[in-house]
């Protein structure tokens, strides 16, 4: 186990924007995580656990703690027919390796969830999401080091607490869990319709009615790169703004000044609105800010993108101006889904 002192966190972070960590350490397994945070328990240092930084913003001041870098490998067919297919994912693989390599066994489950960066042991905080998946239709279980019983458990998928881009891990208890691995149930069943509109749109100009996994993967692929930055080569966190969701009244005020809104219903009778389409209608698309270094992406207004921002705080900036002309015109609160840390 090395302890690094003085780390550069903007290393951390696809944004690449934040201060230093007072240390930092890389594990793989049970007994390195447990070995590093003896060791921060015997300096009395707060201890933060990140991934691959896809997801995370670090504060300008820094932490003053350790970071341990979450690098717990493993992809393993844990049970499997003709029907059912059960796997054992470490917390640090990389998700899109994980979703080709259940694609590539027939699958079904995530695929629709490709090119989504970061690792795996990411997905459940936020319950990720796209193109009608989302991580808790297939999440068995977690399993975690619960820091308060200082014992590693299982938590099942109804423990999990999953809502819209949430679960207990961002909202009740976090920081309470460092996840080390994931199981999976995924079928072998297909997709089936009706699918996003640009999921359709795709299949239905290349008459493609096989919603096998691979086919709905390389869909999603070729969409998703198409639309949007790949963030080793520029500085975004994805989309930065989860699809505000509101209830029927404000909808239908909201429908009828702009016939044309973008939105989905919900299952308990509210509407989720496209974040997109707001920032979009709000002057936002392809908005490159000089005073902060800040730019939204060219063909997709949710990803914000470091073009020259030295600090966060000009991050903060630019995403503030966002928020506040959404709410001025729409009377809607977009709210961020990178966390800020620490």
């Amino acid at each position: 186990m090395k302890i690094m002192h003085e780390v550069p966190l903007a290393l951390y972070s696809t944004m690449r924007l934040g201060g230093k960590a007072n240390y930092l350490v890389h594990v793989r397994g049970k007994e390195e995580l447990l070995d590093a945070l003896d060791w921060a328990d015997r300096r009395e240092l707060s201890v933060l656990m990140i991934g691959s930084g896809s997801n995370i913003i670090w504060r300008d001041e820094g932490f003053n703690g350790l970071v341990v870098v979450n690098e717990f490998p493993g992809y393993e067919v844990t049970n499997e027919d003709d029907k059912d297919y059960f796997i054992r994912v470490g917390a640090g693989e990389n998700w899109d390796g994980v979703v080709a390599r259940s694609v590539a066994d027939n699958a079904s489950g995530i695929e629709a969830l490709s090119l989504i960066p970061g690792t795996a042991g990411a997905t459940p905080v936020q319950n990720v999401g796209a193109y009608g998946q989302e991580i808790s239709q297939t999440l068995d279980s977690v399993e975690a080091y619960d820091r308060e019983t200082r014992n590693f458990i299982i938590l099942s998928n109804k423990e999990c607490g999953f809502n819209y881009r949430s679960s207990i891990f961002n909202t009740t208890a976090k920081g309470r869990y460092f996840i080390t691995y994931l199981n999976f149930h995924l079928y072998r069943t297909h997709m089936q319709p009706p699918f996003y509109s640009s999921l359709q749109d795709y299949l239905s100009q290349r008459n493609i009615t096989n919603y096998s996994p691979q086919n709905i993967r390389k869909a999603v692929y070729e969409i998703r790169t198409s639309k949007l930055p790949d963030p080793a080569k520029i500085a975004n966190n994805g989309s930065f703004f989860a699809n505000p969701v509101i209830d029927q009244d404000a909808f239908n005020e909201l429908a009828a000044r702009y016939p044309d809104i973008k939105h989905w219903p919900t299952n308990d009778g509210k509407y989720k609105l496209s974040a997109a389409w707001l920032i979009e209608k709000a002057g936002f698309k392809d908005m490159h800010d000089h005073e902060t270094g800040m730019a939204t992406w060219f063909s997709q207004p949710l990803i914000l993108v470091n073009e020259s921002a030295k600090t966060t705080n000009d991050l903060m900036i630019f995403k503030k101006k966002i928020v506040d002309i959404v709410q001025e015109i729409f009377n809607v609160t977009l709210s961020q889904e990178p966390e800020l840390l620490p």
